[in-house]
């Protein structure tokens, strides 16, 4: 009925209302005797006429950039990620980041969740540091980070703890997101039958990201030539390869005569073939 529909979207629109999932609001206005319907049919007039619900989220401004540093060991991410092997058991993998370089400094592969294996990387990623510069390392306040032999490990390394998102506002994202290329762009698609097999996956992914994989926020450095400033000439040669190529592909399509167009078009499938 008319009648009902107008009163469905007085409800649907109304402030009082908002903290009210729909399904609730749908069986309150049957408490009410106002509208007998089913949330399905609310929904379908919401879904229908275009109704917006005054329920708009207000959320906390949030960093839209993360720590950013100015050189090598000037800032470190640290953190650990847990993978589930094949046959159900667990391993946990630490490492440690640097934040101008995205360069892994030192990881290792765990059976168990232990503060030995945050202080085994950080001592390994520490051993050519000198006190002078105290890189300061971004960590979560997990009891792997927050603990006396961590403590006594960062002094010895002559490092600054800073806990994210306690400390400061920011996150651990930059080693959240080394994780996430690190699962899905590899260990994903191997066999985790056990801990000696994914310390050779691990070793293999990090040997090539820090040493083969052009990083996208690098103009098409790695994270080792960044780390050790070997190829600050690289940016510049490739946009000039990518000029010249520009050129070279310009003046081969110009100087192609109507007749090569159209024999390659009839070496191409029909799909491939331009209107």
């Amino acid at each position: 009925m008319p009648t009902e529909v107008a009163t469905i979207k007085d409800m649907v629109l109304a402030p009082e209302y908002r903290h009210m999932p729909l399904s609730t609001l749908a069986v309150y206005a049957q408490r009410i005797g106002k509208v007998f319907a089913t949330p399905s049919t609310w929904a379908k007039l919401i879904r229908e006429r275009g109704w917006l619900r005054p329920r708009q989220r207000i959320h906390p401004t949030k960093p839209t950039v993360g720590v950013r540093a100015a050189a090598p060991n000037e800032a470190w991410h640290i953190d650990v990620t847990i993978l589930k092997l094949l046959d159900g058991t667990k391993a946990y993998l630490h490492a440690v980041i640097d934040n101008y370089s995205r360069k892994i400094l030192a990881w290792t592969v765990a059976a168990q969740l232990e503060p030995t294996a945050t202080c085994q990387i950080l001592y390994a990623a520490a051993q050519h540091l000198v006190c002078a510069g105290q890189p300061i390392v971004y960590v979560d306040s997990g009891v792997e980070n927050v603990n006396s032999a961590v403590d006594a490990a960062l002094l010895a390394a002559c490092l600054k703890r800073v806990l994210t998102q306690v400390e400061v506002t920011y996150s651990n994202s930059m080693i959240e997101a080394f994780w996430r290329s690190l699962k899905h762009q590899w260990l994903y698609m191997n066999s985790l039958d056990s801990i000696e097999r994914l310390r050779i996956l691990v070793a293999f992914f990090v040997e090539q990201h820090n040493t083969q994989m052009p990083h996208s926020a690098f103009s098409g450095q790695t994270p080792d030539e960044m780390y050790f400033g070997t190829a600050a000439d690289l940016p510049a040669e490739l946009a000039a390869a990518r000029s010249k190529a520009r050129e070279e592909r310009l003046a081969a399509n110009r100087a192609m005569s109507c007749n090569q167009c159209i024999g390659l078009q009839a070496s191409l499938p029909m799909s491939q073939i331009p209107p």
